[in-house]
C-alpha cells in the first residue's frame, strides 16, 4: 500500500486530492492533527514517512517544504507554480510527449501544470513539436475559469451575502501581463517570446475554457480547420484523459467539464482564422485530477485510477 502525505490538505487542492483517494484500498493517507498542521517537526516526520507527499502550498511555503524531504526514496509532486521550470524537476503533463510520460515513471520531483498554463501548453506544444506553429509566432490567448482557482479567500468573496456587484459579472485579470503561468507557457512549447494572456475569472466555482485564435497563413505549416482537428486527433490518439471533440457546439461552458479529471480540445473557426480551445476543470485537470494522474503513473498504475473521466 503506497504511503501518502498532503502537505496544505485544507486548500482547495489539497481537498480535492483527498476526495479523489476516497475509497482507494491502495493509498494510505498519513494524516496530521490540526492543531500540529504548522508544526514542521511533525510535517517533516510524515513527509519522510510517505512514499509520496503532495505539496498543496503557496510558492515559497512550497520551496521550504521540499527542503524538509530527506528520505532519498520519498517522491514529491508540487501543485504550486514554485517548481514548473525548474532544474531537477519533471513537467506533470503526460499527454504532451512520450519523453514526458516515461519522465514520469520514475521521476522523484513533479511540478504539476498551472490551470491556464494546462490548456495553453496542451493546444501549442503540438504545433510547436510538429513544425507547425513558428516559435515567434505572436500568440494571444484568453481564458475563463471559475473563482476557485483564487484559493479560499476568492471562494469567500464570491460566497458572501454583501458581496459587491462587480463580482456578478465577468472579470479580467493579469492586466500587467505579469501573470505567475506565462513562464511555463513559454518555457515549456519553447516559444521565442510570452504570449499576450487575458485570464477571466467568473461567478460559478469551477472548470474552464482556454481559447487561442491563429491566423492559418501565418503557420509554418498552413492549416484548414478540418486538417487542424486531425493533427490533434492524431496527437493524441489512445489517451484517456485528453480528448480531441468531433464537433464544436455554439457555446463553449466554462463549466463543462466541472468535476471531471479529462480535457476536450475542440478545433473551430474557418480555414483562415482557426480557433483552438481547451475545455476542463480548473481543479481537475488543472491541478488535482493532474497530480493524481501523474502520481498513478509514478506508481505503474492505470492513469484513471480514481479519477473522474
Amino acid at each position: 500500500m503506497t504511503k501518502v502525505y498532503i502537505d496544505g490538505s485544507a486548500g482547495t487542492t489539497g481537498l480535492r486530492i483527498r476526495e479523489r483517494f476516497a475509497g482507494r484500498s491502495d493509498v494510505e493517507l498519513l494524516t496530521i492533527p490540526e492543531e500540529l498542521r504548522k508544526d514542521n517537526s511533525t510535517r517533516q516526520k510524515l513527509m519522510n514517512e510517505s512514499d509520496i507527499t503532495f505539496l498543496c502550498l503557496p510558492d515559497a511555503a512550497a520551496i521550504e517544504a521540499e527542503a524538509l524531504v530527506t528520505n532519498p526514496n520519498v517522491r514529491v509532486i508540487d501543485t504550486s507554480t514554485a517548481h514548473r521550470t525548474a532544474a531537477g524537476w519533471n513537467y506533470g503533463f503526460p499527454e504532451l510527449s512520450d519523453g514526458h510520460r516515461e519522465a514520469l515513471k520514475t521521476a522523484k520531483r513533479v511540478a504539476v501544470p498551472g490551470c491556464h498554463a494546462s490548456g495553453f501548453n496542451a493546444l501549442v506544444y503540438p504545433l510547436v513539436a510538429g513544425g507547425i506553429l513558428p516559435v515567434d509566432y505572436p500568440l494571444c490567448c484568453y481564458s475563463i475559469t471559475g473563482y476557485s482557482g483564487g484559493g479560499k479567500t476568492m471562494i469567500a468573496d464570491y460566497g458572501a451575502q454583501d458581496r459587491p456587484v462587480e463580482l456578478d459579472s465577468p472579470r479580467q485579470y493579469g492586466v500587467t501581463q505579469h501573470h505567475k503561468h506565462l513562464r511555463e507557457m513559454k518555457a515549456v512549447p519553447g516559444l521565442a517570446m510570452e504570449p499576450i494572456f487575458a485570464p477571466v475569472v467568473s461567478d460559478y466555482y469551477s472548470g474552464m475554457v482556454v481559447s487561442i485564435p491563429l491566423y492559418s497563413h501565418l503557420l509554418a505549416v498552413p492549416q484548414t480547420v478540418e486538417s487542424m482537428k486531425q493533427y490533434f486527433k492524431e496527437y493524441y490518439a489512445g489517451q484517456s484523459m485528453v480528448h480531441v471533440a468531433n464537433e464544436v457546439p455554439g457555446f463553449i461552458a466554462g463549466n463543462g467539464l466541472a468535476g471531471k479529471d479529462t480535457m476536450t480540445i475542440l478545433v473551430s473557426g474557418n480555414d483562415e482564422r482557426i480557433l483552438l480551445a481547451a475545455q476542463f476543470d480548473n481543479l481537475g485537470k488543472g491541478a488535482s485530477g493532474a497530480a493524481i494522474q501523474c502520481m498513478n503513473i509514478m506508481l505503474g498504475l492505470p492513469e484513471n485510477t480514481g479519477l473522474e473521466v
